[in-house]
Protein backbone atom coordinates (compact mmCIF):
# COMPACT_ATOMS: atom_id res chain seq x y z
CA UNK A 1 0.00 0.00 0.00
CA UNK A 2 1.21 3.48 -0.78
CA UNK A 3 -0.06 6.63 0.90
CA UNK A 4 2.01 9.07 -1.12
CA UNK A 5 0.27 12.44 -1.15
CA UNK A 6 -2.03 11.47 1.72
CA UNK A 7 -2.18 13.44 4.97
CA UNK A 8 -2.56 11.20 8.01
CA UNK A 9 -3.33 12.50 11.50
CA UNK A 10 -2.54 10.15 14.40
CA UNK A 11 -3.65 10.99 17.95
CA UNK A 12 -2.00 9.39 20.97
CA UNK A 13 1.17 9.20 18.90
CA UNK A 14 3.56 8.80 21.84
CA UNK A 15 1.71 5.99 23.65
CA UNK A 16 2.18 2.23 23.40
CA UNK A 17 0.60 1.84 19.94
CA UNK A 18 0.98 5.31 18.44
CA UNK A 19 4.64 5.12 17.36
CA UNK A 20 4.01 1.93 15.37
CA UNK A 21 1.07 3.56 13.60
CA UNK A 22 3.11 6.64 12.77
CA UNK A 23 5.99 4.50 11.47
CA UNK A 24 3.65 2.39 9.35
CA UNK A 25 2.23 5.39 7.50
CA UNK A 26 5.61 7.09 7.28
CA UNK A 27 7.04 3.96 5.63
CA UNK A 28 4.15 4.11 3.15
CA UNK A 29 5.16 7.66 2.11
CA UNK A 30 2.32 9.48 3.89
CA UNK A 31 2.60 12.97 5.31
CA UNK A 32 2.10 12.14 9.01
CA UNK A 33 0.97 14.54 11.71
CA UNK A 34 1.46 13.22 15.24
CA UNK A 35 -0.63 14.58 18.11
CA UNK A 36 0.81 13.94 21.58
CA UNK A 37 0.54 15.18 25.12
CA UNK A 38 3.68 17.29 25.13
CA UNK A 39 6.32 18.70 22.81
CA UNK A 40 8.99 16.91 24.85
CA UNK A 41 7.45 13.46 24.44
CA UNK A 42 6.88 14.05 20.72
CA UNK A 43 10.45 15.22 20.12
CA UNK A 44 11.80 12.24 22.05
CA UNK A 45 9.69 9.73 20.13
CA UNK A 46 10.07 11.35 16.70
CA UNK A 47 13.39 13.20 16.42
CA UNK A 48 13.98 15.16 13.27
CA UNK A 49 11.48 16.67 10.86
CA UNK A 50 10.06 13.68 8.99
CA UNK A 51 6.94 13.73 11.18
CA UNK A 52 4.95 16.89 11.86
CA UNK A 53 4.39 17.11 15.63
CA UNK A 54 1.76 18.97 17.62
CA UNK A 55 1.27 18.96 21.37
CA UNK A 56 -2.47 18.92 21.99
CA UNK A 57 -4.74 18.21 24.94
CA UNK A 58 -7.51 16.19 23.29
CA UNK A 59 -9.85 16.84 26.21
CA UNK A 60 -9.71 20.57 25.51
CA UNK A 61 -12.12 21.16 22.63
CA UNK A 62 -10.74 24.61 21.82
CA UNK A 63 -7.17 23.31 21.76
CA UNK A 64 -8.19 20.48 19.42
CA UNK A 65 -9.95 22.96 17.16
CA UNK A 66 -6.88 25.17 17.01
CA UNK A 67 -4.53 22.25 16.33
CA UNK A 68 -6.69 20.81 13.55
CA UNK A 69 -7.07 24.28 12.03
CA UNK A 70 -3.28 24.55 11.94
CA UNK A 71 -2.96 21.12 10.31
CA UNK A 72 -5.45 22.09 7.61
CA UNK A 73 -3.71 25.43 7.02
CA UNK A 74 -0.34 23.70 6.66
CA UNK A 75 -1.47 20.70 4.60
CA UNK A 76 -4.73 21.68 2.91
CA UNK A 77 -6.58 18.51 3.92
CA UNK A 78 -6.69 15.49 6.22
CA UNK A 79 -7.18 12.20 4.40
CA UNK A 80 -6.89 9.78 7.31
CA UNK A 81 -7.63 10.18 11.02
CA UNK A 82 -6.40 7.43 13.36
CA UNK A 83 -7.70 7.89 16.90
CA UNK A 84 -5.20 5.98 19.02
CA UNK A 85 -5.40 8.08 22.19
CA UNK A 86 -7.17 6.30 25.04
CA UNK A 87 -6.68 4.75 28.43
CA UNK A 88 -7.03 1.60 30.53
CA UNK A 89 -7.57 0.91 34.21
CA UNK A 90 -8.33 -2.24 36.10
CA UNK A 91 -10.83 -1.17 38.72
CA UNK A 92 -12.77 -2.62 41.57
CA UNK A 93 -16.34 -3.84 41.32
CA UNK A 94 -18.88 -1.77 39.44
CA UNK A 95 -20.57 -0.72 42.66
CA UNK A 96 -17.27 0.32 44.25
CA UNK A 97 -15.75 2.13 41.29
CA UNK A 98 -15.40 5.86 42.04
CA UNK A 99 -17.27 8.22 39.75
CA UNK A 100 -13.95 9.84 38.92
CA UNK A 101 -12.75 6.61 37.29
CA UNK A 102 -15.91 6.27 35.19
CA UNK A 103 -15.53 9.86 34.03
CA UNK A 104 -11.78 9.58 33.42
CA UNK A 105 -12.06 6.52 31.17
CA UNK A 106 -15.03 7.98 29.31
CA UNK A 107 -12.99 11.14 28.75
CA UNK A 108 -9.93 9.24 27.51
CA UNK A 109 -11.73 6.68 25.35
CA UNK A 110 -14.72 8.64 24.03
CA UNK A 111 -14.34 12.37 24.53
CA UNK A 112 -10.89 12.50 22.90
CA UNK A 113 -12.31 10.85 19.78
CA UNK A 114 -15.43 13.02 19.75
CA UNK A 115 -13.43 16.24 20.07
CA UNK A 116 -11.13 15.23 17.22
CA UNK A 117 -13.85 13.96 14.89
CA UNK A 118 -15.90 17.13 15.39
CA UNK A 119 -13.03 19.13 13.88
CA UNK A 120 -11.81 16.69 11.21
CA UNK A 121 -15.05 15.31 9.73
CA UNK A 122 -16.31 18.64 8.27
CA UNK A 123 -13.20 18.88 6.09
CA UNK A 124 -13.63 15.30 4.94
CA UNK A 125 -17.24 16.03 4.05
CA UNK A 126 -16.13 19.04 2.02
CA UNK A 127 -13.51 17.05 0.11
CA UNK A 128 -15.93 14.09 -0.19
CA UNK A 129 -13.37 11.58 1.01
CA UNK A 130 -11.70 10.38 4.18
CA UNK A 131 -10.88 7.48 6.45
CA UNK A 132 -11.41 7.35 10.21
CA UNK A 133 -10.11 4.48 12.32
CA UNK A 134 -10.75 4.18 16.04
CA UNK A 135 -9.23 1.74 18.54
CA UNK A 136 -11.83 -0.15 20.53
CA UNK A 137 -11.22 -3.28 22.59
CA UNK A 138 -12.07 -6.91 22.08
CA UNK A 139 -12.82 -7.10 25.81
CA UNK A 140 -15.64 -4.58 25.41
CA UNK A 141 -17.85 -7.05 23.55
CA UNK A 142 -18.95 -8.17 27.01
CA UNK A 143 -18.73 -6.79 30.51
CA UNK A 144 -15.84 -8.16 32.57
CA UNK A 145 -15.33 -8.22 36.32
CA UNK A 146 -13.24 -5.35 37.69
CA UNK A 147 -13.27 -3.75 34.22
CA UNK A 148 -16.72 -2.15 34.20
CA UNK A 149 -15.61 1.42 33.53
CA UNK A 150 -13.12 0.39 30.84
CA UNK A 151 -15.52 -1.96 29.05
CA UNK A 152 -18.32 0.61 29.20
CA UNK A 153 -16.15 3.36 27.73
CA UNK A 154 -14.75 1.20 24.93
CA UNK A 155 -18.22 -0.17 24.17
CA UNK A 156 -19.46 3.42 23.89
CA UNK A 157 -16.62 4.14 21.47
CA UNK A 158 -17.59 1.13 19.37
CA UNK A 159 -21.22 2.32 19.16
CA UNK A 160 -19.92 5.82 18.36
CA UNK A 161 -17.89 4.35 15.50
CA UNK A 162 -20.86 2.46 14.08
CA UNK A 163 -23.14 5.50 14.31
CA UNK A 164 -20.63 7.84 12.66
CA UNK A 165 -20.04 5.27 9.92
CA UNK A 166 -23.74 5.18 9.11
CA UNK A 167 -23.91 8.97 9.01
CA UNK A 168 -21.07 9.51 6.53
CA UNK A 169 -20.91 6.30 4.49
CA UNK A 170 -22.63 7.91 1.49
CA UNK A 171 -20.30 10.93 1.65
CA UNK A 172 -17.11 9.16 0.59
CA UNK A 173 -15.93 8.58 4.16
CA UNK A 174 -15.14 5.22 5.75
CA UNK A 175 -15.28 4.86 9.53
CA UNK A 176 -14.15 1.62 11.15
CA UNK A 177 -12.54 0.29 14.33
CA UNK A 178 -9.94 -2.25 15.33
CA UNK A 179 -10.57 -4.29 18.47
CA UNK A 180 -7.28 -5.58 19.87
CA UNK A 181 -6.75 -7.88 22.79
CA UNK A 182 -3.59 -7.24 24.83
CA UNK A 183 -1.07 -5.18 22.86
CA UNK A 184 2.60 -5.97 23.40
CA UNK A 185 3.75 -2.69 24.93
CA UNK A 186 6.36 -1.93 27.62
CA UNK A 187 3.61 -0.91 30.05
CA UNK A 188 1.75 -4.19 29.56
CA UNK A 189 4.93 -6.22 29.98
CA UNK A 190 5.65 -4.36 33.20
CA UNK A 191 2.12 -5.00 34.48
CA UNK A 192 2.15 -8.70 33.49
CA UNK A 193 5.78 -9.89 33.72
CA UNK A 194 4.89 -13.59 33.71
CA UNK A 195 2.65 -13.51 30.62
CA UNK A 196 3.43 -15.17 27.30
CA UNK A 197 4.15 -12.09 25.19
CA UNK A 198 4.20 -14.13 21.99
CA UNK A 199 0.43 -14.49 22.31
CA UNK A 200 -0.15 -10.75 22.44
CA UNK A 201 -0.76 -8.40 19.51
CA UNK A 202 2.41 -6.80 18.18
CA UNK A 203 1.95 -3.03 17.64
CA UNK A 204 3.28 -3.31 14.10
CA UNK A 205 0.72 -5.99 13.25
CA UNK A 206 -2.11 -3.85 14.59
CA UNK A 207 -0.76 -0.85 12.68
CA UNK A 208 -0.88 -2.92 9.49
CA UNK A 209 -4.59 -3.64 9.99
CA UNK A 210 -5.18 0.06 10.60
CA UNK A 211 -3.24 0.78 7.42
CA UNK A 212 -5.53 -1.54 5.46
CA UNK A 213 -8.64 0.22 6.79
CA UNK A 214 -7.09 3.54 5.76
CA UNK A 215 -6.40 2.34 2.23
CA UNK A 216 -8.50 2.32 -0.92
CA UNK A 217 -8.67 -1.47 -0.60
CA UNK A 218 -11.14 -0.95 2.27
CA UNK A 219 -13.46 1.40 0.39
CA UNK A 220 -16.39 -1.04 0.78
CA UNK A 221 -15.89 -1.42 4.55
CA UNK A 222 -18.12 0.76 6.73
CA UNK A 223 -18.77 0.49 10.46
CA UNK A 224 -16.72 -2.67 10.87
CA UNK A 225 -15.34 -3.66 14.27
CA UNK A 226 -12.31 -5.75 13.33
CA UNK A 227 -11.02 -8.16 16.01
CA UNK A 228 -7.22 -8.22 16.18
CA UNK A 229 -6.51 -10.91 18.73
CA UNK A 230 -3.09 -12.39 18.03
CA UNK A 231 -3.07 -15.76 19.80
CA UNK A 232 -4.81 -14.55 22.94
Amino acid sequence: MNFSGKVVLVTGATGGLGPAVVRHFEEQSARVIAFGRSKESLDKQFPGDSVSKKACDLLNAEEVKQSVTEVLAENGRIDVLVCVAGGFDMGCTVYETPMEQWERLNDLNVKTVLNTCKEVIPGMLQQKSGKVITVGANAAHHGMAQMGAYCASKSALMRFTEALAMEVRTKGINVNAVLPTIIDTPDNRHAMPDADYDRWVAPGDLAAVIGFLASDAAKAVHGALIPVTGLS
